[in-house]
């Protein structure tokens, strides 16, 4: 039998990504043995509840700088020892503390190097491309720059932006996975 990877989730809103990794990879194909999030509403928190899954909230605003925070984060995944760092929706931009110390994926709701950065769902659909996606890739300290693991297109011909918006968030789900699977 071979030996399970390690994967800590990183996340700040619902946890709808997180949730999807859980019920497709947890705890057959990799273990996830940390959730992390930055914000104490959250609701991937009680994802983490219900699956039993050991979680760490860090409070983004109580720190002064990003560093700060990053170097808290680094300091609570090490002591979990995972493989892999997920970020599934995680709404932090990173600094080298983070990205020098931690071996991470990210999600994108777009086809980078198109629409790095936030609202990237609206920006790729009022484009003036007929396609639009998803992307999966290594993090480094440049925002939704680091290389691709993989990407999803979509076609946006008839659909609404709502339409559009519930392909990505699914099509996302699908990626994430496959990506993680693909790195492990």
């Amino acid at each position: 039998m071979k030996e399970c990877k390690r994967i800590a989730v990183l996340f700040s809103g619902k946890g709808s990504n997180f949730s999807h990794i859980v019920k497709a990879l947890h705890p057959d194909e990799a273990e996830v043995v940390v959730a992390l999030t930055n914000n104490p509403a959250a609701g991937g928190i009680e994802v983490a509840k219900e699956a039993g899954i050991p979680l760490e909230i860090v409070d983004s605003k109580v720190y002064d700088s990003r560093k700060a925070f990053d170097r808290e984060v680094v300091e609570r995944l090490q002591r979990y020892a995972p493989d892999l760092t997920v970020l599934a929706g995680f709404m932090r931009i990173l600094t080298p503390v983070f990205t020098e110390n931690v071996k991470a994926v990210n999600l994108h709701p777009s086809l980078l190097p198109r629409h790095k950065g936030l609202h990237a769902i609206e920006k790729s659909y009022h484009d003036a491309h007929d396609t639009g996606g998803v992307s999966v890739h290594w993090v480094t300290s440049e925002l939704d720059a680091g290389e691709i693991i993989l990407q999803k297109e979509i076609s946006k011909e008839g659909l609404t932006l709502e339409a559009y918006d519930r392909k990505i968030r699914q099509t996302e789900k699908e990626a994430l996975v496959e990506a993680i699977r693909r790195v492990l």
